[in-house]
């Protein structure tokens, strides 16, 4: 017999030994002598004191558990961090449904000015519809409203001696620089107009009445510089730039897909595409602008920054639409000599099995001016 098999009748030993012979009408209230009777069938001793205690230790468990959540969710919704000269607004986190909200001082204390808003401070948010600018506020970076997708209108204190507001849209204070188109203004411009609702292109009711109302916006004859992300992701069909621009900062048309015509106006003098006297186009400016159709490049223009038009082509059913072709003013040479171009600023469209860039129309005259 091995040690294995000895070990195993032992133990079966043991079983039989303890097993205990019920009956079975007394399975469950059967006692064993020296222990507790079964409490099957009978009321536990301070059941209700204990269910008591066990709620109510639930409930406090509870309560500060949501005390310390709305604490946290409070003191979480605005970072500021001490500048020389002030406060610095870096993060605004919204907590659920904050439509409106103004920036003057930290937490409401008059002895915390905020005179600073740090670039995409209010990144992504899609429940602000409207931003009040404090009057001390000094410098707002331009890339602070990026992506604020329900944003309507900006407004600015009018003891603000930095920046202004023209119904909504953000500029410096001498308007020399347009800084803030925000992206759902056109919303805001719908109800102005009477407009109950948005309407689509393959809307009967979508008119040339209804994008002059609702979708043109004349920058004012004072601005000299179309600041960074000014007008990203803007529903606009037509924009009127004053001769007076020299500057079109990076991503300053960034994914404004439905804008199909720049416009330059000098008093009653009209004419299509980007002013004359222009000097600088910043990096993917006009990038994803699909709807543009006529680009013409003055001769003035010096300096155009990497994917400036990127993608504002493509093809459909062979043909190639959008920015189908660059016009140039200046020849060809005085073009490759006297302006420096960024990495891939002309747009491309899918050709065979590759990316093909488009022909530039070199010394070429302006078309459709009035």
């Amino acid at each position: 017999m091995s040690k294995k098999e000895k070990v195993k009748k032992d133990t079966t030993a043991v079983y039989n030994e303890i097993k205990l012979d019920i009956p079975e009408d007394e399975v469950w209230n059967y006692q064993i002598e020296g222990l507790k009777a079964p409490l099957i069938g009978k009321p536990i001793e301070n059941a209700r004191k204990k269910k008591i205690l066990v709620v109510a230790i639930l409930l406090v468990a509870i309560s500060v558990s949501v005390f310390f959540s709305v604490l946290a969710v409070h003191s979480d919704t605005y970072d500021f961090a001490e500048i020389e000269g002030g406060w610095q607004l870096d993060k605004f986190s919204n907590p659920g449904e904050i439509t409106e909200i103004t920036i003057d001082f930290c937490e409401g204390d008059k002895s915390r000015p905020i005179t600073s808003v740090r670039e995409y401070a209010f990144n992504c948010d899609d429940k602000l519809v409207e931003i009040k600018i404090g009057k001390d506020v000094k410098q707002i970076d331009g890339k602070s409203f990026y992506s604020v997708w329900n944003l309507r209108n900006i407004h600015v204190d009018p003891e603000n001696e930095f920046y202004c507001d023209l119904d909504g849209v953000l500029y410096n204070k001498d308007m020399t620089e347009v800084i803030c188109y925000p992206i759902d203004h056109d919303a805001y411009l719908r109800e102005q107009a009477g407009y109950k609702e948005e309407i689509w292109p393959d809307n009967p009711e979508y008119n040339d009445a209804y994008i002059e109302k609702v979708q043109t916006y004349k920058i004012p004859e004072t601005v000299t510089k179309i600041g960074e992300l000014a007008f990203n992701y803007a529903n606009l069909v037509k924009v009127y730039m004053p001769e007076g621009v020299k500057t079109i900062e990076t991503l300053a048309f960034f994914k404004s897909t439905s804008l199909a015509e720049v416009i330059t106006y000098s008093g009653a003098k009209e004419y299509k595409s980007l002013p004359e006297g222009l000097e600088y186009i910043g990096s993917d400016a006009f990038s994803y602008d699909q709807a543009l159709s006529y680009v013409f490049i003055p001769e003035s223009v010096t300096y155009i920054g990497h994917h400036a038009f990127w993608d504002t082509c493509y093809k459909d059913n062979g043909e190639v639409k959008g920015v189908a072709v660059m016009n140039v003013a200046k020849s060809e040479d005085a073009f490759k000599a006297g302006v420096e171009q960024g990495d891939q600023w002309l747009p491309k469209y899918d050709w065979m099995l590759l990316k093909k860039t488009i022909d530039v129309n070199y010394s070429a005259e302006r078309t459709e001016t009035k």
